[in-house]
């Protein structure tokens, strides 16, 4: 069963491997795959989760209720957490381009953006206040600011695979080309 949400655009088959039919262009979808990091860290929370949804049976078990309730509820947050932690990323579609975070999501259209380029800047390693010289992704509005980053090489999806980082720019590049209206 294929997870929307884990995969990218399309994969590369080997010659005489059926490859699936493309997907529908109005359905979003993320033109890059998750990285080892992002994926491990939401692996990492889940078993987290596992160990809280077992405590709090041994809890409820022990005769307190109340404290089983609260373990239940944070386990059910930290599952939450993970699967927002999986959904975060930039999301494409004829429709526009969606940035979704942890907490917000933003959607743009795709005729209100003039440009999206790759940049040498400093960048945030791993998203963490530390910064390292790299590439980004940004975005020239029509009108108003400009997008904060979008893309880095140095994410949680692309650090050490630079090569993917580039690609995803392109990408992201040509569906602005494509669907600029």
């Amino acid at each position: 069963m294929p997870l929307a949400f884990l995969s990218a655009d399309r994969d590369t088959a080997a010659p005489g491997q059926d490859v699936a039919p493309p997907p529908d262009p109005n359905q979003w979808r993320r033109p890059y795959r998750l990285g080892p990091w992002r994926v491990g860290i939401a692996a990492f929370t889940l078993l987290i989760a596992a160990y809280m949804l077992i405590s709090a049976l041994i809890i409820a078990l022990a005769g307190t209720p109340a404290g089983a309730s609260v373990t239940v509820l944070v386990a059910v947050l930290t599952i939450a957490f993970a699967l927002r932690l999986l959904r975060m990323g930039v999301w494409v579609s004829t429709r526009g381009l969606r940035r979704v975070g942890l907490f917000t999501t933003r959607t743009l259209r795709w005729r209100e953006i003039a440009r999206i380029s790759t940049v040498q800047q400093p960048v945030r390693w791993l998203g963490l206040p530390r910064s390292v010289q790299g590439q980004a992704v940004q975005i020239d509005r029509q009108r108003g600011e400009p997008l904060s980053t979008l893309l880095t090489d140095h994410s949680v999806d692309f650090l050490g695979r630079r090569d993917l980082f580039e690609r995803a720019a392109d990408v992201l590049e040509a569906w602005a080309a494509e669907n600029h209206h």
